[in-house]
């Protein structure tokens, strides 16, 4: 089993630049910059909440319960994998060497194998294994760019909790955030 997802290291860039936004909107002056920029942010969380896949590179930490588990990673793209920890059968933390399994990368289907001829090692029970890994496009597809435009037009256009047919921007900007309803 996977638990939540944490960033340990944030995007360092947007899948759309500022520039690109203002263009969209055909905007010269900056006295929206902030709030493009805030835009342009809630653009790429929602596309990633809704597709969830990563589309700006950042670092994740991703905790599950066994190696079983590694088989199915639940983030996507994986660049890279960082390390791997886990809690050995003496309750010391160890670090899985790299010899030991490597990263698959199938598109958007990612799994930590073992390596020929080697096997995971003993858990203490009940610990969780973590996986630090980098996540995300380094440059997001082009049509992830032009759904992230068309949504920062959108929520330009309308600044106010407007109805679209039978979503309100609130609801679009919060469903991926809704639990249990």
């Amino acid at each position: 089993m996977w638990y939540p997802t944490k960033i340990t290291t944030p995007a360092a860039s947007e899948p759309v630049s500022q520039q690109d936004a203002k263009r969209r909107l055909r905007i010269d002056f900056d006295d929206d910059n902030a709030d493009i920029d805030l835009m342009i942010e809630s653009a790429r969380d929602h596309a990633e909440k809704y597709c969830n896949v990563r589309f700006a590179s950042q670092t994740a930490e991703m905790k599950c319960d066994g190696f079983c588990d590694l088989e199915r990673l639940p983030e996507a793209p994986v660049s890279s994998v960082t390390s791997i920890t886990y809690v050995d059968t003496d309750g010391a933390t160890q670090t899985l060497a790299t010899s030991v399994y490597e990263l698959r990368n199938d598109g958007l289907e990612a799994a930590i194998v073992r390596k020929y001829g080697q096997q995971w090692p003993a858990i203490q029970s009940g610990s969780r294994i973590t996986v630090t890994a980098v996540v995300g496009y380094t440059e997001a597809p082009p049509a992830v760019k032009h759904a992230a435009l068309l949504w920062i037009a959108d929520a330009y256009e309308n600044r106010e909790n407007a109805k679209l047919e039978d979503w309100t921007a609130l609801d679009a900007l919060l469903c991926n955030f809704r639990r249990g309803a």
